[in-house]
């Protein structure tokens, strides 16, 4: 998009347009730069170098946190914005809406905004409980608070709701542009063949969507939003800015965390190289195996891989094809045990070179398998990889799942993580009902029962089907609307804790602390 017509371009109107109000003051003149400088200011992306990647963020720095990872994708991001905007694929992305770099910069420092405490394993406990206990037909989706960050719950723009972001940044920020169950209609779920994430999770059925990037109450939003796309994108498509966002955050995902893994010895050479060296030798046996022999058999080498080949046809028929998926077994087998894995991680120069050989050399093989799509799959966006680069980077998270996530330690570890999301919810509802000592509550939390007191009487009174879950019954009086609010409220404030404050609070809250708590906990 010409950078001139910016101020006048229909995707860069705010909901706010009122300049500097309140004594705001914003150093770019750019609006998309900045929404980037809002966003990177906004403590709900400070928080997020406290915030679990894979296993909770401790002191040595070792590990990505959220923060480096969202770093890292943006990094990638407008590498792939860049590419995308000039050459031979520069007209078909104007005619999707157009891309711009800052556009997609800052969606991606803002993708990760919403994950609590913990990363996914805190995502799915207060999804259980926001659905179970508090009866929110939307429960909680780390896309979707990150949306109602953006829109609601930060105060750094001048409305002092949300960050009066461009239509276009928070257009880009929607991955999953639909609501859990009753937006659009007909709902993308219902598609023969549901966009990736669309489909109700197999162990929730009548739950709704699996992932999704608004709730209910960021409705109207969200319409805004996708309203300057309408023509241009399908309305279960992603914006080009989205797609790009979205193809980033894979690249960073299937890179860094093998690095991490590599550096702390987790990740070892004899296993991988025995699944991956399994399957290339005895490809045609394993894929002759009945399904129930194969899992049966699960636990011997190359058959977790041969598993994956078969859920890739049944999902991704659209790009599967078995000579690429064999070449990328290949060549990851080559890249990662001759080159990462090939010697133990000892802190050495040649250590630290060897993985930032790999780092380099993946992300550079994998923007440059960038392509854009005039008529994608419905699993994928319009900006994505080639078939090769594709299948690489699947093989690339299947070893990450399967030689780090999958551990027995890991799950040891994250049960125990989920039992305190789960406490620390009970601890604070147990403080909302408490009529002798609901005055003293946090001022942050009483603000979001306020909040979020307003947006259920209002969605009661003009949108009650909203509130509706899959049992169909409906939502009425105000006993039943406080009840949603104080959920959600909880809800909000322990998802914009980092991991140490949810284990401080919960301590404070239970008794154990050995004095006052004295730590900020609030945004």
């Amino acid at each position: 998009m010409d950078q001139g017509s910016e101020q006048t371009d229909p995707r860069a109107v705010r909901r706010d347009p009122v300049a500097n109000a309140g004594g705001f003051t914003d150093l770019a003149t750019s609006p998309f730069r900045i929404d980037r400088d809002r966003i990177a200011a906004s403590p709900f992306f400070a928080r997020l170098g406290g915030v679990t990647q894979v296993v909770s963020a401790g002191g040595a720095g070792l590990l990505h946190n959220r923060l480096t990872h969202s770093l890292k994708v943006a990094q990638v991001a407008r590498a792939i914005a860049e590419r995308v905007t000039t050459g031979d694929d520069a007209v078909l992305v104007d005619k999707l809406g157009g891309c711009d770099p800052d556009v997609a910069e800052a969606a991606a420092l803002a993708h990760d905004l919403g994950h609590p405490p913990f990363g996914h394993l805190g995502e799915q406990t207060l999804d259980r409980i926001a659905r179970h206990r508090f009866g929110l037909a939307d429960g909680f989706e780390g896309n979707a608070q990150t949306f109602r960050i953006i829109t609601t719950t930060d105060v750094r723009g001048p409305s002092a709701i949300g960050l009066d972001l461009t239509t276009a940044v928070r257009a880009a920020v929607l991955k999953y542009p639909w609501l859990r169950l009753h937006h659009p209609a007909p709902h993308p779920s219902e598609m023969a063949v549901p966009p990736r994430g669309a489909g109700e999770p197999d162990e929730a059925p009548g739950t709704g969507a699996a992932k999704f990037s608004a709730y209910a109450t960021e409705l109207d939003d969200f319409e805004q939003a996708r309203a300057a796309f309408a023509g241009r994108v399908e309305g279960w498509q992603q914006t080009v800015e989205a797609s790009v966002m979205d193809t980033a955050d894979d690249i960073a995902y299937a890179i860094h965390d093998l690095q991490d893994f590599h550096r702390i010895g987790v990740l070892q050479h004899a296993p991988v190289a025995a699944e991956l060296g399994e399957w290339l030798e005895h490809a045609g046996e394993l894929a002759a195996l009945d399904d129930e022999t194969l899992h049966a058999e699960l636990r011997r080498p190359g058959r977790s891989l041969e598993r994956v080949r078969r859920r890739m046809h049944v999902k991704d028929a659209w790009i599967v094809d078995d000579d690429a998926f064999a070449a990328a077994v290949t060549r990851v087998r080559a890249e990662l045990l001759d080159g990462l894995l090939a010697a133990e991680f000892d802190g050495s120069i040649e250590a630290e070179q060897a993985t930032a050989a790999f780092s380099a050399n993946w992300t550079a093989r994998l923007v440059d398998g960038v392509v854009v799509l005039a008529s994608p799959s419905t699993r994928t966006g319009h900006v994505s990889l080639r078939p090769a680069q594709w299948h690489e980077v699947q093989v690339l998270k299947f070893v990450h799942r399967r030689f780090v996530l999958l551990r027995p330690d890991l799950a040891l570890h994250q049960r125990g993580q989920a039992g305190l999301v789960s406490s620390l919810v009970d601890a604070l509802d147990a403080w909302l009902l408490d009529r002798d000592e609901v005055s003293r509550l946090p001022r942050r939390l009483h603000d979001l029962v306020e909040l979020a007191r307003a947006e259920y009487t209002e969605l009661a009174r003009s949108a009650p089907e909203l509130l509706v879950g899959a049992t169909g019954e409906p939502v009425s009086g105000p006993d039943a609307v406080r009840g949603l609010a104080r959920g959600r409220a909880v809800v909000d404030f322990v998802a914009s804790l980092t991991d140490k404050q949810a284990v401080t609070l919960l301590e404070a809250l239970s008794g154990r602390a050995a004095q006052p708590w004295s730590d900020s906990f609030v945004l």
